[in-house]
């Protein structure tokens, strides 16, 4: 089993892998090229993200600077939109619905250290995927973290740590997040 593999699997892997090492290398090349188009020109803008996600619906917008770990674990449906200085840590797998506003700021987050010191000293990493339902809004400086899936319809609070799920159709902030309301 690959060390990619394992990670997709939940499993320990080494992120030092060279395989993985070398899809970093191909994503930081293109983040560069992307964060260095001129704003404006958002046909080539719209052009690099088709090329740097898994997949990207219609309607995408992804302002810049954008910063994420391969690219190719992120997918996002139709009428996405992503403010500025966001950060997708895509060693997992980042799946996000139609709808989904995101503020600035915001960092979503699947990759875990080990918590045991010998496994952590040796680099070695667990990944966790998040989801992401329709219809959701994300406001500023939201972190979500590993294994966090939420729900079709809710909002984040700005500044909110998601640590868990959060159900369909919820209002939920705070640092931990948690339900305040239902929408």
């Amino acid at each position: 089993m690959t060390e990619k593999e394992k990670s997709y699997a939940g499993m320990l892997y080494q992120p030092g892998d060279p395989e993985l090492a070398g899809d970093r290398d191909v994503t930081v090349k293109k983040l560069y090229d992307y964060n260095q188009i001129h704003p404006l020109d958002r046909d080539r803008r719209q052009a690099a993200i088709r090329e740097l996600f898994g997949k990207a619906g219609e309607n995408c917008t992804v302002e810049q600077p954008l910063f994420c770990t391969y690219g190719y674990n992120t997918t996002v449906g139709d009428n996405f939109f992503l403010n500025v200085n966001c950060k997708l840590l895509d060693s997992g797998k980042i799946t996000i619905g139609n709808n989904v506003f995101i503020a600035p700021n915001v960092c979503i987050i699947t990759e875990e250290h080990a918590m045991d010191v010998e496994q952590r000293l040796a680099g070695l990493e667990y990944t966790h995927p998040v989801t992401i339902g329709d219809n959701v809004w994300i406001c500023a400086g939201a972190m979500v973290l590993p294994g966090v899936t939420i729900g079709p319809n809710s909002v984040i609070g700005a500044g909110s740590v998601v640590t868990k799920d959060i159900p369909p159709n919820s209002l939920a902030v705070g640092n931990p997040c948690s339900v305040i309301r239902t929408l």
